[in-house]
């Protein structure tokens, strides 16, 4: 019987939990208070201050299936391989058991549960520099296992090491699961490492087992953790024997719709078409983890991924508003597994069908500026080029793409300067990459007495918000670094001058009566009993930490915090602005005030 994704993603569960695995629901896919990332881009990305040391409520065997958003190659999707939104299986051990235990666990997987052959299975291990030794104890648990020498590689650092996450931190080996597709090699060098798709990875563990200190040494750990992931996508199309994740039944039923809507029976062989489905399955799952599209952060890249789509839809010569209709597809395929999705069906469909909406209306504004570039021309000028800065201008500000530019431009007997978009486009990159790189600046791996500071004063502004506005008000991102507080919430209106004194009142009263922090473990659904606000989405069954400031408040969260309110000092609004529709964002500082502090 051919394994479908969802059959996958429950055996995986399963396997683990009857290994005494705690089952944990996946994270939202903007992470909590990490200003490191726009996105969770992995599975261990939620646990990293558990992988730290922190004790997780639910127990030191963990294993979950974790959605995931990653954006670098966002120009490549469209091809068979590339996905914007994923998901991850993974099984983590802090600090329980290590390789021996990891390995077992996952050759029985792949042998056992899913039938893989042991022939076609080909394992990777790490080769050992001056940091660190070969991982001989990797690859001699893989031999004892029945895995023939031949088939056990070593690799260096760029394949088979994992971390740190920062400048510093824990890091270690890791050891790699690929499986041989009945297909020839590409050549006489042909091994794993080559990317032709004769090899195919489908697991990676990494072991956790050094820290990387601030002199650049690698020091081993006491504590040891195991982290692992599985991307579901890649694996059920090996499973099905599909060269592409686009050509299985988590596709299906969305190509099937957009065959309909453009009059084409195959969209899934075009790579527009698997672009549209990559970008709207990613926007559903964005949209449905409450991000709004905007013109920062997390909102644009969601309102790129849905313009991308619109454009793409367009061309395909669709006149009516279709992505409130391709995106149901998704919510019904995934609804089972992401309640959330059900439960925001509705609000999903309207902020795709406003957004469609009002790009349609740019794209008519991008057409009336391209208009007036022409006109500038002179009548008798030979030769006649859009340079390349106005040709990424349109394709920046009003979502043209060039080829849209250069197709506009020859109907009116112009050229575009090709080149200098495209190098135009290449420092657009460095820029954002280079405001990325700035972003690996504390982060969950953080826990500073700043950070915690500024965690604590997050909590005492969400309550004062809601006691301000009302209890519509929900926590719709955070961001924190050592210097401020960032923090988005929902409300549809921009916040007078004396809401803002309110606000900022309420949460320096509370500082001042300088009130106890108390942490207690519950389910989730004790918390939410308990009076408990919660913003960890959809994640029943587990057990959370809820931390209540007095009387004033108490949230799920999962730490770190002061013991008293007087620790925070005093707490300044530096800025309220739009974040995107419907989400409002707050900037904020702690000063110091050490008569708080002398309060008993």
């Amino acid at each position: 019987m051919t394994i479908t994704a969802s059959q996958l993603r429950k055996a995986y569960i399963e396997f683990f939990k009857k290994h005494d695995h705690a089952e944990i629901g996946s994270a939202p896919l903007v992470p909590e208070n990490d200003p490191t990332v726009l996105f969770t881009t992995a599975g261990m990305h939620p646990l990293v201050p558990f992988l730290l040391g922190q004790q997780h409520p639910a127990g030191n065997r963990l294993v979950n299936c974790q959605k995931c958003i990653r954006t670098g190659d966002i120009e490549d999707v469209g091809d068979t391989t590339h996905l914007t939104f994923f998901e991850m299986l993974g099984n983590w051990s802090l600090g329980d058991y290590f390789k021996e235990e990891a390995i077992a666990y996952s050759f029985e997987f792949l042998t056992s549960e899913l039938n893989i052959p042991l022939s076609r299975l080909w394992i990777s291990c790490f080769a050992g520099d001056e940091d660190a030794p070969r991982d001989d104890e990797a690859a001699s648990v893989w031999r004892r296992l029945g895995v023939p020498e031949e088939k056990i590689v070593f690799l260096d650092k760029t394949h088979n090491w994992w971390g740190p996450a920062g400048q510093t931190g824990p890091c270690g080996p890791d050891t790699e699961m690929f499986v041989e597709l009945d297909q020839p090699p590409c050549g006489p060098a042909c091994d794993v490492t080559c990317g032709c798709g004769k090899y195919v990875e489908i697991w990676n563990d990494v072991f956790m087992q050094y820290n990387k200190n601030e002199h650049g040494d690698y020091e081993p750990m006491e504590r040891k953790n195991v982290d692992t992931g599985m991307g579901l996508e890649r694996v059920t199309a090996v499973l099905q024997g599909r060269s592409s994740c686009y050509e299985t039944e988590l596709f299906a039923g969305f190509f099937q719709c957009l065959s309909e809507l453009i009059k084409q029976s195959d969209p899934a062989a075009d790579p527009g078409g698997r672009m549209v489905a990559d970008h709207i399955r990613a926007a559903t799952f964005l949209l449905g983890d409450g991000v709004k599209p905007g013109n920062i952060d997390q909102g644009y890249v969601l309102r790129r991924l849905i313009r991308r789509a619109v454009r793409r839809i367009s061309q395909f010569g669709v006149k009516e508003v279709a992505t409130p209709r391709l995106a149901r597809v998704f919510i019904d395929e995934y609804s089972q597994a992401y309640p959330e999705l059900s439960s925001r069906a509705e609000m999903i469909a309207e902020e795709l069908r406003l957004e469609e909406e009002q790009f349609a209306e740019a794209l008519q504004r991008g057409i009336r500026e391209f208009n007036k570039l022409v006109e500038k021309f002179p009548a008798d000028l030979k030769n006649k080029v859009i340079s390349g800065r106005k040709a990424f201008f349109l394709y920046e500000t009003y979502g043209f793409p060039l080829e849209l530019t250069e197709e506009m431009a020859h109907e009116q007997g112009l050229a575009v300067d090709r080149e200098g978009f495209e190098k135009a486009y290449r420092k657009h990159q460095e820029q954002s990459r280079s405001g990325a790189e700035k972003r690996f600046k504390g982060g969950l791996a953080d826990q500073s007495a700043k950070t915690t500071r500024l965690h604590t004063a997050t909590h005492l502004l969400h309550e004062a918000l809601r006691r301000e506005l009302g209890e519509h008000v929900q926590q719709a991102g955070s961001n924190i670094n050592a210097e401020r507080l960032r923090f988005d919430f929902t409300h549809g209106e921009k916040l007078s001058k004396e809401q803002l004194r309110r606000v900022e009142n309420t949460v320096n009263a509370v500082i001042q009566e300088n009130l106890p922090i108390e942490v207690r473990e519950m389910s989730i659904d004790e918390a939410q009993r308990s009076g408990a606000v919660g913003i960890f989405g959809e994640r029943y069954g587990e057990r959370v930490k809820v931390y209540r400031i007095g009387d004033f408040s108490a949230e799920i969260c999962g730490g770190p915090h002061v013991e008293r309110t007087g620790d925070l000092g005093g707490f300044k609004i530096t800025k309220e602005e739009s974040s995107s529709r419907g989400v409002r964002r707050i900037k904020a500082e702690l000063k110091d005030q050490p008569e708080a502090n002398e309060k008993k």
